[in-house]
């Protein structure tokens, strides 16, 4: 075993799960899920069926990722984040088998308390704040907010906010790389 699991997370069988990777306190992996190297997934969360995580995924406290749920590498879900995998479901309508898809793209930040709706993916580097509920697909690198969530803004690779000039350049103020907006989407230039 070359990943750590607290004594009191619950590992099922076929599982894959990689190198690096920690799994916290009271937290379940069930079968069939994939979880990539040097993961960290927190206290009390639940990788449902067929979840699959790509490398250095950080899932933090309170964190259900359903059946249906793919992130790729580098994603951040905050505490108490929420997905969904039914558009419409009822308790006493099994819906088994018609888990709605969700693609969390690499880079990706999900803040606290969040809200996925099923079937809207998240572009890479895009960045949910904390409480906003996804209703709709998010261009990568956008900055989106509120409930239901608008975008208000658009991030670098860092997480920092870009200001674009009158051509539609920006340069992120920490690491200095520029990107370029381009018809409503952007694209890192060096």
């Amino acid at each position: 075993m070359d990943y750590f699991a607290h004594e009191t997370a619950v590992i099922d069988d076929n599982c894959n799960i990689g190198a690096g990777t920690k799994i916290w306190h009271f937290s379940h992996i069930m079968s069939n899920s994939v979880i990539g190297e040097q993961c960290n997934i927190g206290q009390n969360v639940v990788v449902s069926p067929q979840v699959t995580l790509g490398k250095n995924v950080k899932v933090q406290n309170n964190v259900s990722i359903y059946t249906g749920v793919t992130c790729e590498d580098d994603v951040f879900l905050g505490p108490s984040m929420v997905f969904t995998n039914i558009i419409n479901p009822r308790s006493a309508v099994v819906r088994r088998g018609q888990y709605t898809q969700t693609t969390v793209k690499k880079g990706a930040s999900i803040g606290a308390n969040a809200t996925i709706v099923c079937g809207n993916d998240i572009g890479e580097y895009a960045m949910i704040g904390a409480g906003a509920v996804i209703t709709k697909e998010v261009l990568p690198y956008a900055l989106v907010v509120g409930n239901p969530a608008k975008q208000i803004g658009w991030v670098s690779e860092f997480g920092h906010r870009l200001d674009f000039n009158q051509t539609d350049i920006a340069t992120c103020k920490e690491s200095g790389e520029k990107y370029q907006l381009l018809e409503n989407k952007v694209v890192k230039i060096s």
